[in-house]
């Protein structure tokens, strides 16, 4: 009974020391360039945008809430909480997505088409997934990166499914997946 005990003591605590080992390791990667986070956008209630929306009218598109703009602020407050101050920081064109990459408060953010969504048109998947994997070679090395998208690029580049305001931690090459950080 007594090693039983402790067998059961160690899974659980392996359960909780592996976790945090891991999420710390990819915090690293993250701070010393050596990876990049994707990440989903913040909570934004829905799903795709409603018909006729445009890119250069935020009030067409479906938008972070209340609690998007808080998640986000609370990821950004995870990055600092983690050593990293500041990051080269891009996003899709969806108004969204920069909201999420603006209020992570880590450096004005750039958009790169290579992180628009394509839920309406799945056939860009193979092209723009191509063109992400360049955009991510191309970032500037030693630097932390976050790249702020959409479930359907990332699920396309990775084939995991992202919650809002997670972020799937890549190598820098984009091929290799490093781990998951929770959302804020």
């Amino acid at each position: 009974m007594r090693i039983l005990l402790q067998g059961i003591a160690i899974v659980l605590l392996a359960c909780v020391v592996l976790p945090a080992q891991a999420n710390e390791n990819l915090w690293q990667a993250l701070r010393e360039g050596r990876a990049v986070a994707l990440m989903r956008h913040a909570v934004a209630p829905g799903t795709g945008d409603p018909p006729g929306f445009r890119l250069d009218d935020c009030a067409t598109q479906r938008n972070l809430s209340a609690e998007g703009h808080a998640q986000a602020r609370r990821v950004g407050a995870a990055f600092r909480g983690n050593g990293i101050t500041a990051a080269v920081v891009k996003s899709s064109a969806w108004c969204r997505a920069r909201d999420t990459a603006t209020g992570l408060g880590l450096g004005s953010a750039e958009t790169a088409a290579s992180l628009n969504s394509f839920f309406g048109d799945a056939s860009r998947a193979p092209a723009q997934t191509a063109a992400l994997r360049e955009l991510i070679a191309a970032l500037p090395p030693g630097r932390p990166a976050v790249l702020v998208t959409h479930q359907v690029v990332i699920t396309a580049m990775t084939g995991l499914y992202p919650q809002s305001g997670e972020m799937v931690v890549l190598a820098r090459d984009g091929l290799a997946v490093l781990g998951r950080l929770p959302a804020g």
